[in-house]
């Protein structure tokens, strides 16, 4: 049995890695890792923010499916999930760092814990090492531990050393107060290294999840200074933000009502649309920053599961739950329908030697995060729920390809909760109207809402997404076709649990084909 290294890092867009020719950005551990085994240069997210894009990548199904819509949205416990189907194999899966699963309400008492602790609760069959929920609480001890002065605001936590922001600066380029070791990546690696360390020889299943490069956008040092903001790659954005809003009613609305952590801890994003050059170039350096400090803590995972002969029988896969938008289209964060917000990498390394002739290989095919749960499962030599929405990936990573793989990426935003009164108002919309879907092809992408008008890009025209082609009477057939692919997606993905199994006089007949 081999062992499992699941790796995610919060927010993490797909076009930052190095090995992707990135302008400035250096991650030479991921370099390595793809260069042993294959990064899928087309991969996505299903869904965002981060509860519905990690229920897909835990589940395999589609939002559509799961229907946790939002940060808090409990995940339905009938669906099974990558760690339950690992304990099914004699796994332990091992949790560091968090989950964002909140609990279905109906599966416990009405005074459980776990219904009253934290939206961010632990994916049911994990077991949690060193849980990083909101209140922090293992790093906070062991910075006390460690002699530091700890603030009861967790979102000083992310405050620089010492603050160097001249009058009207949003963010700073300085250091966290924690040196290296010591900040959230740091200290969670130590404690993988640690407890896998005293393991029993016996295979084992560890999900490491950082918070980085999720903002507030700080790094400690050296890292804070690896990236010049004069140097780093501008925003991709139209000329004002008047002239972007003009694209779209949801986006008109966004733009002026941008939520969620702000670029710096004492940042309100709603203020986005105020910032200078200067800022948005900062954030765009600790946000790198952040990504190169990641790669060197997953470079001493490799290293620590090198020197003990792990590491050639450890599956590893590194991924994210969604994108960032990073001030392209006038915005941070990733409550939008760019693929800046969906397009994540994937990296997977299997150490078995049928996979020996697929090393080093990029694969270009359209991939989702729901195909991972499948693929972790294929490899360890099980096969997949029914309920999957996705597929495995074993065949790229032996050097093949499936045929009749998918043509395009698919994902979803539910953004009822993005929304408050005035918004419902003005877009004229009621909750369960408040969703958009994708579907992301080789040259166009068409973006489907619920109550709102659809949009149409011609990607190989217009690679930034700026001119929607949707109202063009030159695209009214294409525009046709892509919704007709996209309705029939939908009802290919309908849920098949038990519409493949018959009750017969000689005893229950299950199929499983597989999807089209």
């Amino acid at each position: 049995m081999l062992n499992v290294l699941f790796i995610t890092a919060d927010q993490w867009r797909g076009d930052c890695l190095s090995a992707l020719g990135h302008p400035c950005l250096r991650t030479p551990h991921l370099d390595r890792l793809a260069e042993s085994g294959v990064l899928f240069t087309r991969h996505y997210s299903q869904a965002s923010p981060c509860s519905p894009g990690r229920a897909s990548l835990y589940t395999g199904l589609y939002l559509h499916h799961h229907r946790v819509v939002m940060n808090g949205t409990p995940l339905d416990a009938r669906h099974t999930n990558v760690a339950l189907e690992a304990r099914r194999l004699g796994y332990e899966p091992l949790l560091f760092g968090y989950t964002d699963t909140a609990v279905d309400p109906r599966s416990r008492a009405p005074g459980d814990p776990d219904l009253l602790r934290t939206y961010g609760g632990v994916l049911p069959g994990m077991t949690p090492v060193v849980p990083m929920d909101d209140d922090y609480w293992p790093w906070r001890r062991h910075l006390a531990r460690r002699g530091y002065e700890v603030p009861e605001d967790t979102n000083a936590l992310f405050a620089p050393g010492h603050d160097d922001r001249a009058p009207g600066q949003a963010i700073s380029g300085a250091a966290c107060a924690w040196p290296t070791q010591d900040n959230a990546a740091g200290f969670l690696t130590d404690k993988v290294i640690e407890h896998l360390g005293a393991q029993a020889p016996e295979p084992w299943f560890a999900h490491v999840s950082y918070l980085a490069p999720h903002p507030p956008f700080i790094a400690s040092a050296p890292y804070n200074a690896m990236y010049d903001p004069d140097e780093v790659p501008p925003p991709v954005r139209a000329s004002t933000p008047e002239e972007e809003a003009r694209q779209h009613p949801y986006l008109a609305w966004h733009l002026r009502h941008q939520r969620d952590s702000g670029i710096a801890w004492d940042f309100d994003p709603r203020d986005n649309l105020s910032l200078g050059d200067g800022d948005i170039r900062q954030a765009r350096a600790n946000y790198y920053a952040m990504m190169s400090e990641v790669d060197a803590q997953v470079g001493r995972l490799i290293e620590a599961l090198s020197a003990s002969g792990a590491y050639e029988r450890t599956l590893v896969v590194f991924t994210s739950d969604h994108g960032e938008h990073l001030g392209d289209h006038w915005q941070f964060s990733k409550f939008c329908y760019f693929d800046q917000a969906f397009h994540i990498p994937l990296i997977i390394r299997d150490p078995q030697p049928e996979a020996s002739s697929g090393r080093g290989r990029r694969v270009n095919a359209f991939t989702e995060n729901v195909d991972v749960m499948p693929t972790i499962l294929e490899t360890l030599g099980a096969e997949a729920p029914v309920q999957c929405d996705g597929e495995s990936l074993v065949p790229f990573l032996s050097g093949d390809t499936p045929g009749q793989w998918r043509r395009e990426a698919h994902f979803e935003l539910d953004f009822r909760y993005v929304l408050d009164e005035s918004g419902y108002e003005t877009l004229g919309l009621t909750p369960d109207q408040c969703a958009l879907c994708a579907l992301r092809g080789e040259r166009y992408k068409y973006v489907h809402f619920t109550g709102l008008p659809s949009l149409f890009f011609d990607l190989q025209e217009d690679p930034g997404e700026f001119v929607d082609r949707s109202g063009d009477p030159g695209c009214r057939d294409r525009v046709l076709e892509h919704a007709q692919r996209m309705l029939s997606w939908r009802m290919n993905h309908d849920d098949r649990r038990l519409a493949n199994t018959r009750l017969t006089p000689e005893g229950m007949v299950e199929r499983r084909p597989r999807r089209a």
